[in-house]
């Protein structure tokens, strides 16, 4: 690798809009996050199946018979 190109890569801690904070590498001071993996719908098992339009009702209906 060539020498003086390369960005300074150092721990910065990173906090996210829930509270919860952690410590990882970058190459900016500060970091400032909308969503972490304690507060995501996925993680957290809090996920919602959005049905506007009755798609989930009408794929139960349709799989139901077999």
């Amino acid at each position: 690798m060539k020498e003086k190109i390369h960005p300074a890569y150092k721990e910065v801690k990173v906090v996210c809009a829930c509270g919860d904070s952690f410590t990882t590498s970058s190459t900016r001071e500060k970091l400032h996050i909308d969503i972490c993996s304690k507060c995501h719908p996925f993680y957290t098992g809090k996920q919602k199946i959005m049905d506007a339009e009755g798609r989930v009702e009408k794929f139960k209906k349709k799989y139901a018979k077999q």
